[in-house]
């Protein structure tokens, strides 16, 4: 048997267009499916409105085919909204069962934002922009716990993500642009930026990456808010 693959919410598994591609589903306030397919790429699933089941299995007539999936019965798991809620339900449908962060589910269980649904070696993450109607849980794992960050770390980190504001095809806000809005020299927003690219775990990244891949992570994470910026 394979090793699963990592949960897609993991921090260093997204690019930062894939990032700007889940931000994006989070502003449209419906709940969606995170996955990743047989070649590593980013696939979303949009529970519109309109649906009350979704059909995942190994078979291409499922709404969610994991064809390439040789340990997904090919129909292994059914999505059904109650009310404003998701569930999950295996109901003996599969020959490996399906797991929700870790443990295997029997009959139905009920999804929560951030949770994560294993079938076969794929994992499927359920996101709720709104997490009003549904309580977060997440996943052991799934994200990265970050530390406390001062008030200036988190200034510069909100300077930093100012131009996503109204689009997420922005740059970053560059070290002058910050130091002059939080009134700081350059070398001091260079320090902190070197901290939260240590917190947020990209400190290993290209340098022409880093700032973007913070500035996504940050927003993604909800560490910054669309009302700070």
């Amino acid at each position: 048997m394979q090793h699963a693959q990592p949960s897609p919410l993991s921090p260093h598994a997204a690019t930062p267009a894939e990032l700007r591609e889940r931000i994006e589903a989070e502003r449209q306030g419906t709940p969606f499916l995170v996955l990743r397919d047989g070649d590593g790429a980013q696939r979303l699933f949009v529970l519109e409105a309109d649906l009350r089941r979704v059909a995942i299995g190994r078979s291409a007539g499922n709404d969610v085919a994991l064809v390439w999936d040789t340990e997904v019965s090919r129909l292994h798991v059914e999505l059904e909204r109650l009310g404003e809620e998701w569930t999950a339900a295996d109901d003996g449908l599969s020959r490996n069962g399906s797991f929700v962060n870790g443990q295997r589910i029997s009959g139905r269980h009920r999804l929560r934002d951030g949770d994560v649904l294993r079938i076969g070696r794929t994992q499927i993450a359920f996101r709720v922009p709104d997490v009003s109607e549904s309580s977060p849980t997440v996943a052991a794992g799934s994200r990265a716990e970050l530390p406390s960050l001062s008030a200036t770390q988190r200034a510069v980190l909100v300077a930093l993500c100012r131009p996503y504001k109204d689009t997420e095809l922005a740059t970053p806000a560059t070290n002058q642009q910050i130091a002059d809005e939080l009134y700081l020299s350059v070398d001091a927003v260079k320090a902190h930026l070197r901290t939260l690219f240590g917190y947020f775990g990209v400190e290993h990244l290209p340098q022409n990456q880093k700032r973007s891949y913070l500035a996504m992570r940050a927003l993604q994470d909800g560490v910054v808010a669309r009302r700070d910026l």
